[in-house]
């Protein structure tokens, strides 16, 4: 039986999204297929982690109680969508997948045991990675008959061309775009207390008004957790 190297797991609140403050079971699997320049998440295997079999992660995520859902994260969780397709079947909670929407061929392979789909739109202007809308757009029509929302992240570099093709997607496959403004969390080296730096807010709600004029169904949504300084 195969087994795969998971980084972390823990339960803490969703805090990014239309399930903010929702608690989850987070899983954070090792690897991803993309590197996007604002990237905080220590996620490589190269440090300290622990191999599961599917049973084993089964059994570990099965133990946790009072949590909407098991959200797969990373990394990206598709990377390891054979080990997926033993491990989704053997959990008894709702599936949330956090994912850079790439990979539609292998989400196709687990989709009838996913409930949700938290789905990345990656700017170049925010993440360096270019001509990734014929990736989502793949993406996004895979997720058809699955609950789908698209998270944007962005800052002060964004484009009009950008949001034009994010409404789009929007409008094509009638997503829920929340935009995430690029956020950063530093440590105060006189105090230990964490110090959260994000994006201009005048220029977030500039930038909301910018969607709004063209696709209605836009949130404007920051990482609650990190105000909250939690996981």
């Amino acid at each position: 039986m195969s087994k795969i190297k998971i980084k972390e797991i823990f339960k803490s609140i969703q805090g990014e999204g239309p399930y903010v403050g929702y608690q989850q079971l987070f899983v954070r699997f090792c690897n991803c297929n993309l590197k996007c320049n604002y990237c905080d998440t220590e996620f490589s295997s190269d440090s300290e982690f622990v191999e599961y079999s599917p049973c084993e992660l089964a059994a570990e995520a099965n133990k946790y109680s009072n949590v909407h859902s098991v959200s797969l994260t990373g990394g990206e969780p598709l990377v390891s969508a054979e080990f997926l397709k033993e491990f989704l079947p053997l959990v008894n909670k709702k599936v949330y997948l956090e994912t850079n929407a790439t990979l539609a061929d292998k989400f196709l392979e687990i989709k009838q045991y996913v409930d949700i789909v938290a789905a990345d739109i990656k700017l170049e202007s925010a993440t360096g990675i270019k001509d990734t809308y014929k990736f989502h757009d793949k993406f996004f029509e895979a997720c058809r008959g699955v609950e789908t929302f698209a998270k944007i992240v962005f800052n002060e570099k964004i484009t009009d061309e950008e949001i034009e093709k994010c409404c789009e997607l929007g409008k094509k496959y009638n997503l829920e775009l929340i935009l995430q403004p690029e956020m950063h969390v530093d440590i105060l080296d006189n105090s230990g207390s964490c110090l959260t730096n994000m994006t201009d807010t005048e220029f977030c709600v500039k930038t909301l008004d910018k969607f709004l004029e063209k696709y209605e169904n836009v949130r404007l949504i920051p990482q609650v957790h990190k105000f909250l300084e939690v996981r």
